[in-house]
């Protein structure tokens, strides 16, 4: 089922002008790429709101439709208010559904409830969280699974241990020197155990003032009464 967003086209520009729309509940935004020239738009503060609580809208092809046209986006780039948490501006990106799309795609880890040397309190490393692909629309993934239930101490997953979606590749490893691009995506690694001495040394009290310290308070408390 497509995802379709309703947007008007708009031609006042500036800071101003997008002031007034945040104060009319609208969000200004822009639609650019493939051979249109990009186009100034707004889309329903509420409407959009309410789209993005779906996690799959950032991950899929969308229907924008501004009055009687209708094209092939994704969501390119979102803007929020520093301190609200509010959407102020919105970027779509056209697609085109016989050429590849360059994107950002989250990594779902899974199996850390079966991983037994985690259940037995070693610690998982996430290192990247999303990974930039390149793909076709039809073939963009909602996020790639990161199984880590047989990894033990000491085991990593790294970008080329990924197993991706078909049709989809990582752009960092199409240079001629994979090893190079190449990074740890996860690993699990022992739990640092804090000896007995390390212990008695955080728990040590502090030391007492010297007598010294203590005769020259009193040398003080003796020259301040006279």
């Amino acid at each position: 089922m497509s995802i379709t967003v309703n947007a008007i086209a708009r031609e006042d520009q500036g800071k101003g002008a997008s002031r007034r729309l945040r104060k009319e509940e609208k969000v200004p935004g822009i639609v650019y790429g493939g051979k249109d020239a990009p186009s100034m738009l707004t889309v329903d503060f509420h409407e959009i709101t309410h789209l993005l609580e779906n996690e799959d809208s950032f991950t899929s092809v969308l229907d924008l439709v501004v009055g009687k046209n209708k094209e092939s986006v994704i969501i390119k780039d979102l803007q929020r208010h520093p301190s609200k948490n509010t959407i102020s501006h919105i970027d779509f990106l056209r697609v085109d559904a016989k050429h590849a799309l360059v994107t950002t795609s989250p990594l779902h880890f899974i199996g850390e409830e079966e991983n037994e040397a985690l259940r037995l309190g070693a610690l998982l490393n996430q290192f990247v969280v999303a990974v930039e692909i390149s793909c076709l629309p039809k073939d963009m993934p909602h996020g790639i699974d990161v199984d880590i239930s047989g990894l033990a101490i000491g085991d990593h997953i790294s970008l080329t241990g990924l197993v991706l979606p078909k049709g989809v590749t990582i752009t960092a490893l199409q240079h001629e020197d994979v090893e190079a691009h190449d990074q740890t995506v996860v690993s699990i690694s022992e739990a640092k155990v804090v000896t007995e001495e390390e212990e008695d040394f955080s728990e040590a009290p502090v030391a007492p003032e010297s007598d010294d310290a203590e005769s020259d308070a009193a040398s003080e408390d003796g020259d301040n009464e006279a």
